[in-house]
């Protein structure tokens, strides 16, 4: 008997002792809870996303060299791949040979001109000499004239000196003439000019054009990043549009978090978020929120619903959120794109804070946010 009230006695303490922990931990859950839990908003629908650049050639030609290689590093500017330029190079050859014949021909055009206003100063002169005979033939038939009316020159004279007098004056329109004719070939020859000079403007633009195209045949990377979906091959024929390879710009990357219509009330940007990446448990990073989609991600699919005709059964969206991570976070260097993701997004203070539902993706400064194990 006193060894079951004693068993009785050790029951009741361990129950007591049970008992007083479950209240401990639910009063310390509820604690935590009314502090902190009421305020995150977590989902496991997130994944690591990065810029990624597709690269394709500006020219159609065959590739002649891959200089790199499947996930190698490369730098902006590195060179990737070149093409034949075999073609290039004689449009090249050809467009710098009609920019030279329209500089010839604007240089024959500018000759020209300059012998024309020789031909002009000629022609004036031809008219000041037979403006000047005219003077001297009315001279000669005023004196004639005179003297034929008092009888002391004959008529015969009288008629010699007046038709020299017409001829003279014939002399002078026709020089004049001759000078207005040269000075209206002035104006061709500049219309002349002018039509020459775009032309050779004309030539310029195709050979800058050749030249560009000539200097699209060596592809250069065009940010920093990482090799990858290399398709290009040497001897393929690659087209404008038609994808060589991509880059994606490690570590610049940031996570893309798709949480329900329902979590969003007091989500605001600028937020602190926690990221957990699966690839790495335990692993914590501390990140910022830094801008919502404009619209649910359903609304950017191939076939967006359209609830207004058919029955309906009403299904929670979901909005994409982005979030962004410093660089110098504890997994800078191995987050790649696509890795699965959860984010805990702390929503203490959101009375404090704008909500900017269309904002746009704003820089996020390293000093923001701090990695954390």
């Amino acid at each position: 008997m006193a060894e079951s009230g004693r068993a009785k006695g050790v029951r009741k303490i361990v129950l007591t002792g049970v008992a007083a922990a479950a209240l401990v931990g639910g009063g310390f859950g509820g604690w935590h809870w009314w502090t902190e839990g009421r305020f995150i908003e977590s989902t496991d629908n997130a994944y690591v996303h990065s810029d990624i650049t597709v690269v394709s050639p500006k020219v159609s030609a065959y590739v002649r060299e891959v200089r790199v290689a499947e996930n190698q590093q490369v730098n902006a500017g590195d060179v990737l791949a070149v093409l034949d330029d075999q073609d290039f190079r004689a449009k090249v050859a050809e467009a710098e040979a009609a920019v030279a014949a329209q500089k010839a021909a604007f240089g024959t055009i500018d000759s020209k001109l300059e012998l024309q206003r020789a031909l002009i100063d000629q022609a004036a002169a031809t008219l000041a000499s037979a403006e000047a005979e005219q003077r001297r033939a009315q001279q000669d038939f005023d004196r004639t004239r005179s003297l034929a009316s008092d009888s002391w020159a004959s008529r015969q004279k009288l008629e010699t000196v007046e038709a020299d007098l017409r001829k003279a004056m014939a002399q002078v329109n026709r020089s004049r003439a001759a000078l207005e004719a040269e000075k209206d070939q002035i104006g061709v020859l500049n219309a002349s000019r002018t039509e020459t000079e775009a032309r050779l403007r004309q030539a310029e633009a195709t050979l800058q054009s050749a030249r560009n195209d000539l200097a699209n045949t060596v592809i250069h990377a065009p940010v920093d990043g990482v090799v990858g979906n290399r398709g290009v091959q040497v001897g393929q024929y690659a087209r404008p549009g038609v994808q060589l390879l991509s880059l994606v710009p490690l570590p610049d990357v940031y996570v893309v978090a798709n949480f329900k219509e329902t979590q969003l009330a007091r989500m605001r940007p600028g937020q602190s978020v926690t990221v957990e990446i699966d690839a790495y448990p335990g692993k914590h990073l501390d990140g910022k929120v830094e801008s919502f989609a404009p619209a649910s991600g359903s609304q950017f699919s191939l076939l967006p619903p359209e609830n207004a005709t058919g029955n309906f059964t009403k299904i929670v969206q979901r909005v994409p959120v982005r979030i962004a991570l410093p660089r110098d976070n504890a997994l800078s260097g191995l987050l790649r794109p696509g890795l699965s993701v959860v984010a805990e997004v702390d929503t203490r203070g959101a009375e404090d804070r704008p909500h900017v539902a269309g904002s746009v993706f704003g820089a996020f400064h390293p000093g923001q946010a701090v990695a954390s194990k």
